[in-house]
């Protein structure tokens, strides 16, 4: 019974949260569909893999690095390490759940869409926002290495509020 309560807490939690239901318009069990997917990535769904893969994956699309989600754990009673957090991120990436984004050297951002697209990094806030699709090319990639094939391409955009403008005299 006590390893149910992180979980349920993590349950109430996101019952209170607009938007915050997995399930949203759709039928089934949230938990049973969580589970299914950890599954089908080849992914035992332990209580903690549940506990975190739920708050990850609870509000829809968006990106976070490790310490944010460690917080949110927190928050939701769910008793887990840094390094546990860590661990899973890393294994949902592997599993192909997330995608991790090289934004900034510091830290690792991760993002619940794992399909191809790009970004906007707003440097000032280290905010990942999703870039609108408007049909990106890259032309002129250098050939790959011989014996390697290029696997895709990330674009992110670096944005930074603007000082003050200066005035001409």
């Amino acid at each position: 019974m006590s390893n149910l309560l992180p979980l349920q807490a993590v349950l109430n939690a996101r019952a209170s949260v607009p938007g915050g239901d997995m399930a949203a318009g759709r039928r089934g069990c949230p938990l049973s569909d969580l589970r299914d997917r950890l599954r089908r990535a080849g992914l035992r769904p332990t209580r903690q893999r549940l506990s975190l893969g739920w708050l990850l994956f609870g509000r829809g699309d968006r990106h976070l690095t490790a310490e944010m989600l460690y917080d949110e754990a927190m928050r939701a009673k769910v008793p887990v390490s840094l390094a546990t957090v860590y661990n899973t991120l890393h294994q949902f990436t592997e599993a192909g759940l997330l995608r991790q984004l090289a934004l900034d050297g510091s830290k690792a951002y991760f993002d619940t869409n794992p399909s191809e697209h790009h970004h906007f990094f707003l440097e000032d806030e280290g905010q990942v926002l999703d870039m609108p699709d408007c049909g990106i090319t890259v032309d002129s990639l250098p050939d790959a290495p011989e014996g390697m094939e290029i696997a895709g391409v990330e674009v992110i955009v670096r944005l930074r509020r603007r000082g003050p403008v200066a005035r001409k005299a």
